[in-house]
């Protein structure tokens, strides 16, 4: 039987280990289109995680109500009615923002995060362990997004929030603010994660092999006191 992990750690793993951005390489669409401020990005990624954690918890609570041949249908149609209500909540309550984001709140509905963690995860797992895979997840999108907007939006416009941190002697990269600045920040920050990754294990397997190097020594040491 598969052990099952710690609360803890479905939370913890969306952060790093399988943040849907830099290690999944799912929510592409938003986090390229949307990302030229931080306010862009933490709206869209609010809206995401909101569809994202609705819709795991309800898919885990009727998972065994759902026949196989009918599941992705009906989790599309689940995630779908979330997404409505995100939409018509942004459009009624941040008009501005709705139409910043423009198109890309519906296609939520296409998001592979939220589906691609319904099937995964909510399908197979209990409601409360499902919404804390799906708050992690959540928070790893949102944290991706809000590091490209930040990084885009000073480089870009400098501007943070709105408010400008760089002096006015800094000429703004208008290439920052344009499609290939998204591919430029994502994968800058793709390689330095991969980077941090690879040098890890390589610490790692260095102290490894430094240590089976000592054991026969002091294994032989403590043969010869004896």
């Amino acid at each position: 039987m598969k052990e099952k992990k710690s609360l803890g750690y479905e939370y913890l793993k969306g952060l790093w280990e399988v943040n849907p951005v830099f290690k999944q390489v799912l929510g592409m669409c938003p986090a390229l289109a949307v990302t030229v401020s931080v306010m862009n990005g933490l709206a869209m990624a609010l809206a995401t995680t909101f569809v994202l954690v609705f819709s795991s918890l309800l898919i885990s609570f009727i998972r065994k109500l759902i026949p196989n041949q009918v599941r992705i249908a009906a989790f599309i149609v689940i995630i779908a009615t979330f997404v409505t209500i995100a939409d018509l909540v942004m459009k009624a309550k941040f008009p501005e923002l709705s139409k910043a984001l423009g198109p890309f709140v519906p296609l939520i509905v296409v998001n592979c995060i939220i589906l691609g963690r319904a099937e995964a995860f909510a399908s197979k797992n209990s409601p409360f362990r499902s919404l804390i895979d799906a708050l992690g997840n959540g928070t790893g999108f949102l944290i991706a997004l809000v590091v490209m907007g930040g990084i885009r939006e000073i480089i870009g416009s400098r501007t943070l929030l709105g408010y400008q941190v760089l002096p006015n002697g800094f000429e703004p990269w208008l290439i920052m603010i344009l499609p290939a600045g998204a591919f430029l920040t994502l994968g800058l920050l793709m390689g330095l994660a991969n980077f941090y990754v690879d040098r890890k294990n390589r610490i790692e397997k260095q102290e490894l092999v430094q240590k089976y190097r000592k054991t026969p020594d002091s294994v032989e040491i403590k043969g010869q006191e004896a």
